[in-house]
């Protein structure tokens, strides 16, 4: 017996936000709940489970999914709970659908950071004996991957500094993305020092907001009268958690998620997608990710950021919404391939699909998406 398919149906999200001072994580959730079944003929009663994804410790209380409850939609279902990037969650639930255990399920994922110390959120992630107390944390460990992979392949400031601004070029053609007016090269480069060779514009903006996915099995896809956008690959892998243990200039966990993913799809690597949509820590990240994905050699990476199929949504360095980014980028790989002339683009077919969670993004994720 094989595996049922699995389609991305549609989404939701709010605006993302260096702050939503007059909403609550409850406000966020209801409102992308409320939204993502227009157009689908598909209501909550059809839902088989709901699956969220936020973090304790930003939303600074144990069990935090507890009180949200209600807005998820999730009285009287089966719930779950992934405390990990949204596209976890949603891995999560296409197994549940796969399995052929269920046929509708709703992924959720949130978060404010604007209410917590994100430096401390981080902290608390690497070892409280003789990391924390240093002040090791996550602009530490980026500034030390940076400057290992600028010596190593010669790439200057203003080559990073170019993608940034692309980056936040294309956000701000991105109704869903807040800003005032998108930094140039130079404005990037003058943003302050977050961690050397890092600005503080080149590590990913941390902002408020939430995303709801609907998935369903290929009966009901094709039953929507929507454009079904399959997922056909899926993998996962995560770094050591030590830090100076870990491979220089390369992410493993990525190059092995995205072989899982692409094997599983029948891909010979992620270049053969036609949309990318990727999320990363910082700008360097993001060109690890690249060459990790298959779609750049070591060192790189900054040729495949350039390329205009790469995070045409913006991606994580202009909005980090930090639990939900990776649910982001699915949410905006599916609605590229399902409706392309809107995203400016001439049928496209594949997407590759990327979240990441942990210090210098020690947990790494892929999906394969097709229509």
């Amino acid at each position: 017996m094989g595996y049922s398919q699995v389609a991305v149906l549609a989404s939701a999200q709010t605006q993302l936000r260096p702050a939503w001072n007059d909403a609550q994580h409850i406000d966020l959730i209801s409102a992308v709940v409320g939204n993502v079944f227009k157009g689908t003929g598909l209501t909550l009663d059809d839902v088989d489970f709901v699956i969220d994804s936020g973090s304790d410790v930003l939303d600074g209380r144990s069990i935090s999914n507890c009180g949200f409850l209600g807005a998820l939609g999730a009285h009287h279902k089966e719930e779950a709970r992934v405390e990990e990037d949204g596209l976890w969650a949603a891995l999560y639930g296409v197994n549940k659908i796969r399995s052929g255990a269920s046929s509708v399920g709703l992924i959720v994922a949130y978060s404010k950071p604007s209410e917590s110390d994100v430096d401390l959120y981080w902290s608390s992630m690497v070892d409280p004996f003789y990391q924390r107390p240093v002040g090791f944390g996550q602009k530490a460990a980026l500034g030390i991957q940076a400057q290992r992979y600028l010596a190593a392949h010669g790439i200057t400031d203003r080559a990073l500094a170019d993608v940034v601004a692309r980056r936040w070029a294309a956000a701000a053609a991105n109704d869903k993305v807040a800003m005032g007016k998108a930094p140039d090269a130079d404005a990037v480069l003058g943003s302050g020092e977050a961690a050397l060779p890092l600005t503080n514009l080149m590590i990913s903006r941390p902002v408020d907001g939430a995303v709801a996915v609907l998935l369903c099995d290929g009966d009901i896809a094709r039953r929507s009268g929507r454009p079904p956008v399959y997922v056909t690959g899926m993998g996962t892998s995560l770094e050591t958690h030590s830090f100076a243990a870990r491979s220089v200039n390369r992410l493993d966990s990525v190059e092995k998620a995205a072989a899982m993913a692409c094997g599983k799809a029948g891909w010979a690597s992620g270049a053969a997608a036609d949309v990318v949509e990727i999320s990363g820590s910082s700008v360097i990240g993001e060109l690890l990710t690249l060459e990790g994905l298959g779609l750049a050699a070591a060192g790189r990476g900054i040729d495949a950021a350039m390329d205009d199929k790469v995070n045409r949504s913006g991606g994580a360095l202009p909005a980090d919404p930090i639990m939900a980014t990776g649910l982001v980028r699915l949410a905006e790989a599916a609605k590229q391939l399902a409706a392309p002339a809107r995203a400016g683009l001439a049928g496209p077919a594949k997407a590759l699909v990327h979240g990441t969670g942990g210090v210098a993004m020690q947990t790494n994720c892929a999906f394969t998406l097709e229509v």
